[in-house]
């Protein structure tokens, strides 16, 4: 018997019994959804950070407050002696070459009100380079003026979201808004940005660097954002930056240097862990969907004894009743593995319609994993039953009732 006769045979066979097969490939359909679906949240995941983080913009080195240090076995502690202050953000771009922009960054919470209306909403300190530096760009107006960097000019820009709950659709420029209790005045509103790594982007209020010192009683900065020039130049910059924020702190690294990149490379390492572990958990499915297999056949195995010990009578060889039973199993496997390619695909399509903002994200390579997984479970969940009938004696088999 050739593998075209056994083929047709398997089918004609799975056929018989079309409730019994419709069960059995039931486990694998549902074992290849679960995969296709949980790796493409992670997939998802991975691809809505990176996005996330290259939206706030590239070539970014973040300059950090403390030094990270471990002792003996204790945990990581952040020491810090001297601040970082706004002449250390204009050395950086003054002193090194390969420093496009720099942005100073202090960081507070105020209540922002206009007439009767407040909002209490994230207040940044910074300076006109920071939205060149983050991306972030104004619709209405003008951002924040170059000279303020040391000046503690009493102007802000307004998020979308602040601009709409204290001004409604009334045009905000100009007008002076109390911010933590000190006036300024309205020269900008910001484009719409959304939520970016859990941050709503448009809930922000934006004021001098210097100003922000005053208004939160603080000496030093958050954080010194540097842009670079381009992605080649990274690691020569990272090490212009400890090199000049040494000589300014005293010979002293009481600081941190991080490059975007590479945050955004422990990232995707962290949720690339999490797709396979998401895989390997929808995996199980693929194998008790397999042990399903092999329990049918072991069944049918049983049933159909006279039957091979008829067809080996005839000269059937051992050959041909293990391909049959073989070719049964993977038939089997493989049909559930499309049936359940196309549910997948249906359902991740379905669900990225009702739901735009989960991050699922469909490859190939997804699709052609689970349908070869559902492939091999069928060979490897096959080769036992499908032995186990090819090695029947045929006089036994036929005495068999």
């Amino acid at each position: 018997m050739n593998f075209y006769d056994s083929f047709l045979l398997a089918f004609e066979t799975l056929a018989v019994n079309k409730v019994r097969s419709l069960l059995t490939m039931l486990g694998i359909l549902i074992g290849v959804v679960s995969v296709i679906l949980l790796v493409s949240i992670g997939d998802g995941a991975k691809q809505y950070v990176s996005d996330q983080v290259s939206s706030l913009g590239s070539n970014i080195l973040i300059v950090f407050a403390g030094k990270t240090q471990t002792h003996g076995s204790g945990p990581p502690i952040l020491q810090s002696v001297n601040k970082m202050t706004i002449e250390d953000s204009m050395a950086i771009v003054k002193e090194c070459p390969s420093v496009k922009r720099v942005a100073p960054i202090l960081v507070g919470n105020a209540a922002v009100r206009f007439e009767n209306r407040s909002r209490d909403t994230t207040v940044i300190g910074t300076t006109n380079e920071f939205q060149e530096v983050r991306n972030l760009r104004v619709e209405v107006g003008s951002y924040l003026p170059e000279a303020s960097a040391l000046s503690e000019s009493r102007v802000c820009v307004l998020g979308r979201v602040v601009k709409r709950e204290l001004f409604g659709d009334d045009n905000p420029l100009g007008r002076l808004v109390t911010v933590g209790g000190t006036k300024y005045r309205v020269v900008g509103v910001m484009r719409r940005k959304g939520r970016s790594l859990g941050l709503d982007l448009d809930d922000l209020v934006f004021i001098p660097v210097k100003s922000s010192q005053r208004l939160f009683n603080a000496e030093g900065l958050l954080e010194i954002i540097v842009s670079v020039v381009n992605s080649g130049e990274l690691k020569r910059a990272q090490a212009q930056v400890i090199d000049v924020m040494k000589r300014r702190h005293d010979n002293q690294e009481d600081f941190t240097v991080v490059d975007q990149g590479d945050m955004l490379s422990v990232l995707n390492t962290m949720l690339t862990a999490l797709t396979y572990a998401l895989g390997g958990i929808a995996g199980i499915s693929l194998l008790v969907g397999g042990i399903g297999i092999m329990n049918i056949l072991l069944v049918s195995v049983g049933e159909r004894t006279r039957e091979i010990g008829l067809r080996k009578a005839i000269g059937a060889k051992r050959r041909d009743i293990l391909a049959q039973f073989l070719i049964e199993s993977v038939v089997l496997a493989s049909v559930g593995g499309l049936l359940g390619l196309a549910l997948g695909v249906g359902t991740t399509f379905a669900a990225k319609a009702a739901l735009p903002d989960l991050p699922l994200k469909l490859s190939m390579w997804t699709l052609a994993t689970a349908v070869g997984v559902s492939f091999a479970v069928g060979v490897f969940f096959g080769v036992y039953p499908a032995r186990r009938a090819s090695m029947l004696n045929p006089i036994e088999a036929l005495r068999h009732e």
